[in-house]
C-alpha cells in the first residue's frame, strides 16, 4: 500500500497552489482540485508518517454528507473524479470555522476541566461531566490559521474586528444548526452520536457555499449510541468513531504540539490500526462498504484522473 504524502503536479490552466495540513489544493480561475492526501495532523502538527487510505476516507465521506446537505445550504462540489479527489467551485473562504457542540468534549472539556465556564463567549453550566450533552448545541468559532493554531473566538470578537459582516455571519450561524441538526439525524440512522463538528464557508458572487469537508472523522468526533448512557451513568470513557484516539496516543507519549515537545515515532503496526480506524469510521458513518482504491501508483492515478476531468 502506497500512501499519498503529498503531490507536486502541474497542470494546464493552473493558477495557484496551496498545501494545507492535509489537502493538496490546486487552483483554476473559476474551480479547486482538491487532492485528499494520507497525511494526519493533530494539534496543528501533521505527523510524520501517512495513513494508507485516510484521504480516500475523508474524500468520500465528505463527497457522502456534501450530497446529503445540498438542500440546506449550496456547496462547492462538481464532481469526485478519483477517490482521493474532490473538483468545485472556487469559493473565497470566510476565515472562522464554525465548530458546532453538541456534548461537552475534547477541546471544549479541557477547558472546562481547568476551570473556565466560557468557551468562545458561550457561557456553559456548571456541574458538568466529560462528554455530557449540552442543554443545546452551542457554536464555539475558530479562527481559520494557514499555519500555526487554529484559536477560539467569540462571534463579538469576529464582528467587532470585522472578520465577517454581521448579516453573513447570521447566516452562517443558521447554516451551521441546520447542518449540525441534519448530521445528528443521519449519525442516528447508523447507531451513532455526532457529539461535534466544525464547519468552513466560502462567498462566490455574494452568495454563501458549503466548502471543504463535512463530517468526516477530521473535522467531526462520534460516540456509538448504544453504549452512551451506560458509560456516562458509570463514569467510563465513552467508544469513540473519530481521531481523538490519535490525539489521545499523542497526549500520552508527551506531545501536545508545544514547543519543545517531540513527535513520538509511528511504528508500521500503529499506523496500520489507524488506517483500520478510518476505514471503520468510514462503512460505520456513511452504511456503505469501503472499496480500497488502487495504490499500486497512486500519483499517477491521481494525474490521470485530474487530466481527464480538466479536459472534459
Amino acid at each position: 500500500m502506497n500512501a499519498i504524502q503529498e503531490t507536486n503536479f502541474q497542470f494546464p490552466g493552473q493558477t495557484g497552489f496551496y498545501r494545507g495540513k492535509v489537502r493538496d489544493v490546486y487552483s483554476f480561475a473559476e474551480k479547486l482540485v482538491m487532492i485528499a492526501s494520507d497525511r494526519i495532523s493533530a494539534f496543528d502538527v501533521v505527523l510524520p508518517r501517512a495513513i494508507p487510505f485516510k484521504g480516500q476516507v475523508l474524500n468520500q465521506t465528505a463527497a457522502h454528507f456534501l450530497q446529503a446537505t445540498s438542500d440546506i445550504v449550496p456547496n462547492w462540489l462538481l464532481g469526485v473524479p478519483d477517490p482521493n479527489v474532490s473538483v468545485g467551485l472556487r469559493c473565497e473562504p470566510y476565515a472562522v470555522e464554525m465548530v458546532v457542540r453538541g456534548y461537552l468534549a475534547g477541546h471544549a472539556w479541557r477547558t472546562y476541566r481547568d476551570g473556565h465556564r466560557i468557551l468562545c463567549g458561550v457561557s456553559l453550566p456548571e456541574g458538568l461531566r466529560e462528554n455530557d450533552r449540552l442543554p443545546t448545541p452551542i457554536i464555539t468559532p475558530s479562527t481559520k490559521a494557514h499555519e500555526g493554531h487554529d484559536e477560539d473566538i467569540s462571534r463579538d470578537e469576529i464582528l467587532r474586528r470585522g472578520i465577517v459582516p454581521e448579516n453573513e455571519y447570521v447566516q452562517l450561524e443558521r447554516y451551521a444548526l441546520a447542518l449540525f441538526e441534519r448530521g445528528t439525524s443521519m449519525a442516528a440512522e447508523q447507531g451513532l452520536i455526532l457529539v461535534d463538528t466544525k464547519y468552513e464557508f466560502g462567498n462566490l458572487n455574494g452568495k454563501v457555499y458549503l466548502i471543504d469537508e463535512v463530517h468526516t472523522p477530521d473535522s467531526s468526533r462520534y460516540f456509538y449510541a448504544d453504549t452512551y448512557d451506560t458509560n456516562q451513568k458509570a463514569g467510563q470513557p465513552q467508544k469513540q468513531l473519530s481521531k481523538e484516539f490519535v490525539r489521545e496516543w499523542l497526549i500520552a507519549n508527551n506531545f501536545q504540539g508545544k514547543t519543545g515537545q517531540t513527535v513520538p515515532a509511528m511504528s508500521d503496526e500503529w499506523v496500520g490500526q489507524i488506517s483500520k480506524r478510518y476505514i471503520e469510521l468510514f462503512e460505520t458513518v456513511t452504511g456503505q462498504s469501503f472499496q480500497p482504491a488502487d495504490s499500486t501508483n497512486p500519483l499517477e492515478r491521481l494525474e490521470a484522473n485530474i487530466l481527464h476531468t480538466l479536459n472534459q
